[in-house]
C-alpha cells in the first residue's frame, strides 16, 4: 500500500502529507494531474513499436533540470495547459489510441505518480487492453519503490544523467545523483535480467550527452560497465537543445558538436555495449516538444 499521507515514493523522502494537500519537492498533492496523452513515436524504434506509444505525460517532476525539453509540465511554476484531472477521461483518451493497433503504454516522469499509475493500467486492463507498460524515469528512484513496480513494468526507461555529483546539483539540483540513479537501475537491471535478451529490450538506459562535459559522459558508460552490465540497451543521446535556463549558462548554451559525440561513441564501442541506439547528431531538431499544444509533438 502506498501511503501519500507520508509520502516518501521518491529519495526525497519528503514525508508530507499530500492527501491534505502538503506540498514537497515535487509540488504534487494528491491529485491526478497529467499534462498529456499522445501518441509518440519516440526516440528508441523498440521492436513492436512500430504504431508508436500512447505515452502518459504526467504534469511536475522531482529534478528541477535548467535544460528540461519539458520545462513547461516540470517545473513548480509551470502552469499546464491541458492539464487532465479525472481517470475516465485519462483512460478513455488511452484507449482510443490503444484501438489503433498501439501495444505499448509509457508512463514518462511517474515517480511521484506512482498510485495514479497503477489504477490508470488496472483500468485500461478492465477496458480489455494489455499493452506493455514502459516506466520512463530520470533515474531519480528509490529501490524500495521500484520493488513494488515488480511484475508490472514490461520495459525499464530511465536515464542515467550523471557520473558527477557536483555536476547534478549545478544543472538538476540534486546533490546525491549518481548513487541513487545507480541503485535504481541495479535494481531494475535485477528485476529485468532474467528476460534481457536481444529481442526483448526490458531495461533501456538513456543518456543525454551535454556540450562541454563529454568527461561526465564517459564516466557514465563507464560506471554502467562496472557496476551494471554491458548487456543492457544503452540510448545514447546527442539532441540536446538548449532551453529554459540553460540559455543563461555559458558551458551549455549550445548545441553538441560532431567531437563531443564521437569522443563518447568511441567509448561505447571500447566498452563493447552492443546493444541500443545512437543518434544523428542533427536530432536536436526533432524532439522540442510543445506542451501548450495539444499534441506536443506535431
Amino acid at each position: 500500500m502506498i501511503d501519500l499521507t507520508n509520502c516518501n515514493l521518491c529519495p526525497h523522502r519528503c514525508s508530507v502529507n499530500r492527501e491534505q494537500g502538503q506540498l514537497g519537492f515535487c509540488h504534487l498533492d494528491a491529485g491526478l494531474h497529467i499534462a498529456n496523452i499522445s501518441l509518440h513515436t519516440g526516440e528508441e524504434p523498440i521492436d513492436g513499436s512500430e504504431n508508436g506509444v500512447c505515452n502518459v505525460f504526467f504534469s511536475h517532476c522531482n529534478l528541477r533540470c535548467v535544460y528540461c525539453q519539458n520545462y513547461q509540465i516540470s517545473q513548480p511554476q509551470s502552469v499546464v495547459k491541458h492539464e487532465i484531472t479525472d481517470y475516465e477521461t485519462v483512460v478513455n483518451q488511452i484507449v482510443a489510441i490503444l484501438q489503433k493497433n498501439v501495444n505499448f503504454l509509457g508512463f514518462v516522469s511517474p515517480t511521484s505518480h506512482i498510485p495514479h499509475m497503477l489504477k490508470i493500467i488496472d483500468m485500461v486492463q478492465k477496458h480489455g487492453f494489455s499493452p506493455k507498460i514502459i516506466y520512463n524515469t530520470n533515474g531519480y528512484e528509490n529501490v524500495d519503490t521500484l520493488r513494488l513496480l515488480e511484475g508490472i513494468v514490461d520495459i525499464y526507461l530511465p536515464d542515467f544523467k550523471y557520473a558527477d555529483d557536483e555536476l547534478a546539483q549545478r544543472l538538476s539540483g540534486i546533490p546525491n545523483y549518481t548513487e541513487t540513479a545507480l541503485a535504481a537501475i541495479g535494481e531494475m537491471y535485477r528485476q529485468k535480467k532474467s528476460v534481457l535478451n536481444d529481442e526483448n529490450p526490458a531495461l533501456i538506459i538513456r543518456h543525454l550527452v551535454l556540450p562541454n562535459h563529454v568527461d561526465n559522459s564517459l564516466n557514465v558508460l563507464n560506471l554502467l560497465a562496472k557496476e551494471i552490465s554491458t548487456d543492457v540497451f544503452v540510448s545514447l543521446m546527442s539532441q540536446y537543445f538548449p532551453v529554459y535556463k540553460a540559455l543563461e549558462l555559458r558551458d551549455i548554451n549550445r548545441t553538441l558538436s560532431n567531437t563531443e559525440y564521437d569522443l563518447v561513441l568511441e567509448k561505447l564501442d571500447d566498452l563493447w555495449f552492443e546493444r541500443g541506439w545512437t543518434q544523428q547528431l542533427d536530432s536536436n531538431d526533432y524532439y522540442q516538444p510543445d506542451f501548450d499544444k495539444e499534441n506536443p509533438f506535431l
